[in-house]
């Protein structure tokens, strides 16, 4: 009787640590770091060099709907199109990041297990959505960027001479 009991034993005290590991899988599947709708991850996206883009933004220090122009991977131009980004374009004018900056700083959220680090991918693998909150608790550290009138090939500078 003796052998019964310390096999069942055995066995339930086998099933709990099953049971704890698939629980403990459970709660670190990625819930931090979430994958786009679809469950799929999003295609590989490379930043080219030059571009154009929407951005609103709503965070502590840069709040509003810019246009960006990206020349040789760098923001070139930025255009306030509402009242509170012609403000921050205005008063600091190198706040604005390229796609590639905001990346960057999802990736740093991560890193950093932010307890928000969230993004939504078009089909072809850039950003449309980054939404970030470093401290569940604190009411001035979160980050919402919209991505939004993509153009690849964005109007060159005139050198005509």
């Amino acid at each position: 009787m003796t052998a019964v009991a310390t096999r069942s034993r055995s066995v339930s005290a086998a099933v709990l640590i099953g049971a704890l590991l698939c629980a403990t899988a459970a709660c670190d599947s990625g819930a931090a770091h979430p994958e786009p709708a679809g469950g799929s991850a999003p295609a590989a996206w490379k930043e080219p060099a030059s571009y154009a883009y929407t951005l609103t933004s709503r965070t502590q220090v840069l709040a509003g709907t810019f246009r960006v122009e990206v020349r040789d991977g760098a923001v070139a131009e930025v255009l306030g199109l509402d009242e509170d980004s012609r403000r921050a374009a205005r008063e600091v004018p190198g706040l604005v990041p390229t796609i590639g900056g905001l990346l960057e700083r999802l990736e740093q959220a991560r890193d950093d297990d932010a307890h928000t680090a969230e993004a939504r991918y078009a089909p072809d693998g850039r950003p449309v959505r980054i939404s970030l909150d470093w401290d569940e608790n604190a009411i001035d550290d979160e980050a919402l960027y919209v991505i939004s009138a993509y153009d690849p090939t964005p109007r060159r500078p005139d050198v005509s001479s």
